[in-house]
């Protein structure tokens, strides 16, 4: 692309961005209508929130928050305890401010880690569209309750915890299938399917006539066939139930069977999950995406076949019972339940938290750090956009994590502490509420996550002057206190602290090990193939680790469920309407928190904290040296991306192609416009890579 071209495209881009503006101004202008018109039907004496919520296409509760005379008397939600939410309490005692260190300049031990929110088979929630109003109002973070109450919860759920497995994992027949060309790869053979209009019908009934021997899972890994009428529907999800829920002679949605059960769809926008059982009930068949392993750039069946083969070799030479299950998630959760020691400290296995203590957690540890700095914050006019990458950075963060019965710690208890034992505590496994004072001076990033106020969003204060209340983890504290510009004000309000421990340690060695060696081999192999199913392997692995930390997290579970237009009022009254046609209406519903013996969201958000702070600043001891957001002049950081990083100037930091470790992945030359929305961000990236990739080539 010549500068031409370039500036020709941008011209349609904000032509195609202006048109957003349009389309969204008109779905405002319905949504209104919308809500008038649910007005206007409460005001009639026998209306029922069930019965307005799916003709609106809202849940009832959002009927309920428009016309609050349409409350029923007692409306049980189903859904997970909540953690009380009142304002931090000061009764006990005043909160107890953080000294700040004797040698501010020194960065953390500790630095950290990713995580990547679409993780497939952990992050199966879809928060409910909430009236246009309720987007203005700020987010408050839930408490701890003072006294007794809230002491309770630190305890763990009575009779469960993540033990060894005393069963060896069955693998799946398993064929790789590109739903554009119809080539199948079973085995080391390969077939020309018609796949007619491939919907889930004639894929079944093409793969089962060529492989009549049964087929247990259906990797596509090209042509996204569940996207086949997008132009149906206003959005994918909707297109991707129809595909799903669309009925097939002889089969109906599997029910689940064996150790990993896995029952009925998963409705997801770009990486779904089908599961069919034959009427007979002895065929059970998965189709999904192989993009939840890794992004492909139309690789052929065959090489995406033989990365799967070298990923369970690779992994075999550190678990003898390896499996490869049908997502990265349940194959890292698999894998870290055979690290569990069958003798020792730890023998009975990890005792999972009380429900409230996961619950807070859920709704006060976020995940990766996503902000798109805009001017003034940065110039108009970018000098260059420069994209770092931390390499594999979640295996960085791994070697710590909390274990044992957690302990509060009120802010009268921190308070009588030495600055010795507070800072200790600040430096181990724990995860604080606390009051924070951006400085007056302050003219750099946020530095600490806070409630935005749209549903489990963040974003990160940094005006001087400006105070809030958060949740955040030791790592993140410890910046905050210790960064290299100017210590910030943070005061301890509440607190849960854990002893250290390494639960995680044995199984993120070995998958480290195991990504070094396939990423050695996409570097030596002999023929381009074979590098590139070696490259996609070691992407993999990076996937195994990145996912299964998420499932960790262990979010309230949503069921997904169809209902007939003609019926709609059975629709459940604690369902979210999320899409409908003609004849269906779709909806899910929350059930709560299952119990889990694996549910351990302490290790994914001391994990998460970690990578956060590590964008901050990260310190390279071999090199003596520092890294981060902070180690840059102020207005040069344009946005963070989980573990990215976009400068407006290039750095020269250490690269030992080791976890955490920054690499350079674009370079694009300016000026270049400011970014304003994540897709003008995205696609500078892009224009970056290729040009990073030209000069290396050149």
């Amino acid at each position: 692309m010549d500068a031409q071209s370039y500036n020709t495209a941008l011209a349609d881009l904000r032509g195609v961005r202006d048109q957003i503006k349009k389309t969204r101004a008109a779905l405002v202008k319905l949504e209104a209508d919308r809500d008038r018109r649910i007005v206007q039907l409460a005001s009639y004496e026998k209306a029922k929130a069930e019965r307005i919520a799916p003709a609106a296409g809202l849940g009832v509760a959002a009927v309920v928050a428009l016309a609050p005379d349409l409350a029923p008397d007692s409306l049980d939600l189903q859904q997970a305890p909540q953690p009380s939410a009142p304002k931090p309490s000061t009764s006990e005692a005043p909160s107890a401010a953080v000294p700040l260190p004797p040698q501010p300049q020194a960065a953390l031990a500790a630095t950290a880690v990713r995580a990547d929110p679409a993780a497939p088979d952990a992050a199966r929630t879809v928060s409910a569209t909430p009236p246009a109003a309720a987007h203005k109002a700020q987010r408050e973070l839930p408490s701890i309750p003072a006294g007794p109450s809230g002491d309770a919860w630190f305890a763990h759920t009575t009779g469960l915890a993540s033990t060894r497995p005393n069963f060896t994992q069955q693998a799946r027949s398993t064929v790789f299938l590109d739903a554009t060309t119809g080539i199948l790869v079973h085995r080391s053979q390969a077939h020309h399917l018609d796949l007619a209009g491939r919907s889930a019908a004639d894929i079944l009934t093409a793969v089962f006539h060529t492989v009549p021997e049964g087929v247990e899972r259906i990797y596509i890994t090209a042509g996204d066939p569940w996207h086949r009428d997008a132009d149906r529907y206003p959005y994918l999800r909707d297109a991707v139930a129809a595909w799903l829920n669309a009925p097939i002679a002889g089969w109906r949605t599997d029910t689940g069977r064996g150790r990993d059960r896995m029952a009925g769809h998963f409705v997801h926008a770009r990486h779904p999950v089908g599961r069919y059982q034959s009427e007979t009930g002895d065929l059970h068949v998965e189709i999904r995406s192989v993009g939840e392993w890794f992004d492909t750039d139309g690789d052929d069946p065959h090489i995406i076949r033989d990365a799967f083969v070298l990923l369970w070799q690779a992994l075999r030479r550190h678990w003898d019972d390896a499996v490869i299950m049908g997502s990265p998630s349940q194959t890292g959760r698999d894998l870290w339940t055979r690290t569990i020691p069958a003798r020792g400290q730890h023998a009975d296995g990890f005792p999972v938290l009380s429900e409230e203590l996961r619950s807070l957690l859920h709704a006060t540890a976020g995940q990766g750090r996503n902000e798109l700095l805009t001017p003034p914050r940065v110039p108009e006019q970018l000098p260059q956009l420069v994209e770092y990458d931390r390499t594999f950075a979640y295996a960085k963060h791994t070697w710590k994590s909390p274990v044992g019965t957690p302990r509060r710690i009120t802010a009268r208890t921190f308070a009588t502490w030495s600055e010795k034992e507070q800072m200790r505590a600040l430096y181990g496994c724990g995860h604080w509420q606390v009051r924070v004072t951006v400085p007056d001076t302050w003219n750099h990033v946020g530095l600490l996550p806070a409630p935005a106020p749209a549903d489990r969003a963040w974003h990160y204060p940094a005006q001087p002057g400006t105070t809030f209340t958060t949740w955040a983890g030791g790592p993140e504290i410890h910046t905050a206190l210790t960064n290299p510009l100017t210590p910030w004000k943070v005061e301890i309000l509440d607190g849960i602290l854990w002893d250290d421990g390494k639960p995680l340690d044995d199984w993120a060695r070995k998958l480290k090990d195991t990504w070094t060696n396939l990423s050695a081999q996409a570097h030596f192999q002999g023929t381009p193939q074979q590098a590139r199913a070696a490259h996609l392997a070691s992407r993999a692995v990076r996937s195994i680790l990145l996912y299964g930390i998420g499932s960790f997290a262990q979010r309230p579970r949503m069921v997904t469920g169809t209902t007939p237009r003609t019926m709609e009022r059975d629709v459940p009254p604690d369902a979210e309407i999320i899409g409908f046609d003609d004849e269906l209406i779709t909806w899910q519903k929350p059930t709560g928190f299952t119990r889990d013996p694996n549910a351990h969201p302490e290790w994914s958000a001391a994990i998460w904290s970690a990578a956060r702070a590590a964008l901050l600043t990260q310190r390279h001891r071999d090199d003596d040296t520092y890294a981060g957001a902070l180690h840059t002049p102020p207005r040069t950081v344009v946005a963070f991306r989980t573990d990215a990083l976009y400068l407006t100037q290039p750095h020269h930091w250490p690269y030992h192609h080791q976890p955490g470790d920054y690499l350079l992945k674009g370079h694009l030359t300016g000026p270049v416009p400011a970014p304003a929305t994540e897709e003008e961000l995205l696609a500078l990236r892009d224009l970056g890579r290729a040009a990073l990739t030209t000069r290396q080539e050149g």
